[in-house]
């Protein structure tokens, strides 16, 4: 059954030279389970962030977001924080 709830993770990634590959391995996994992503780092002219912030709004069975949750949790350098907004 597909969940209703509009859910929001909030994936922290402190370096993203070290943990971009693994992320990114993970989004693609369980891309059918994302419906919005957002990535923000801070960049000028003569600096790019090591760090960075990807906004994902989930989509689908509730069983798979977890998993997608639970694989980027096991990624060292990675935090996620989860909303969840009831309809």
């Amino acid at each position: 059954m597909a969940n209703s709830d509009i859910t929001i993770l909030g994936v922290s990634v402190y370096d993203r030279t070290q943990e971009a590959g693994e992320v990114q391995n993970v989004l693609t996994k369980y891309g059918c389970s994302i419906k919005t992503r957002l990535g923000m780092h801070e960049v000028s002219n003569d600096f790019c962030s090591k760090s960075g912030l990807i906004i994902l709004e989930l989509f689908g069975e509730m069983e798979e977001q977890e998993k997608l949750e639970t694989s980027l949790k096991q990624i060292n350098g990675v935090e996620v924080q989860k909303m969840v907004f009831g309809k």
